[in-house]
Parts: C-alpha cells; structure tokens; sequence
C-alpha cells in the first residue's frame, strides 16, 4: 500500500491560521505532475466535500466557503501539496484529507486525514 503523509492540523482559535501538509508516493513521481489532486474534508455527520484542488491541467478549483482564505499550493519535486488556511472559522471544524488519481483513476490514493478543530 502506498503511504501518504498529511500534518500540520491542529486546534487554533477563530481568526488564526494552519497549514497542512500532504506528501505523496515516490511511486507516483512520474505521473505527478498531470495528475487532479486536492484537499477535501469531511465533518462529522456530513458528506465528503471538495475544499481545493488542482485540476490534471494544473488548474486550481475552491469551494465558495473557503475563496479568499485557502489557498493550495504544491511542489512538484517533493510530491506535495500545501493547504494554507487563514481566518479560519469554526465552520471549517473537519477531518481534512488529501488526493491524488494519477491518470485520473478512481479512487486514486488518499492520505490518512488530519484533524483541523477552530473554536470560537
């Protein structure tokens, strides 16, 4: 099984900032690049939803909820991507994961998820 490794969630009070971290296989470098990729995240009692991500042209997509404070972000050489997150709210409360489908496949290959907790 590929390993991919999330950090940097975490407890922050409303207003603050975290950036999360997710670093893909070595075994995808050579698909990396052209591959759709993102950040989702999931609350509890809710659906999977769709934060950031990169589309396989390298186009990047945002939730409504989270435009002018998220911002994704990637290093092709390191097999990573970046979720900055600022002015967070308590609404953005989640399990946040990241994905990558090389060739577009489904369901691709998901991190473990990181705990993202804002109080107000």
């Amino acid at each position: 099984q590929a390993h991919v490794v999330e950090s940097g969630g975490g407890l922050v009070q409303a207003g603050g900032s975290l950036r999360l971290s997710c670093r893909f296989p070595r075994t995808i470098l050579s698909v990396f690049t052209g591959s759709p990729m993102g950040w989702y995240r999931q609350a509890p009692g809710k659906e999977r939803e769709s934060v950031a991500t990169f589309t396989d042209r390298g186009d990047t997509i945002y939730a409504d909820s989270v435009k002018g404070r998220f911002t994704v972000s990637r290093d092709n050489t390191r097999r990573t991507i970046y979720l900055q997150m600022n002015s967070l709210e308590p609404e953005d409360t989640a399990v946040y994961l990241c994905n990558i489908r090389p060739y577009g496949s489904s369901p691709g290959y998901w991190g473990q998820g990181t705990q993202v907790t804002v109080s107000s």
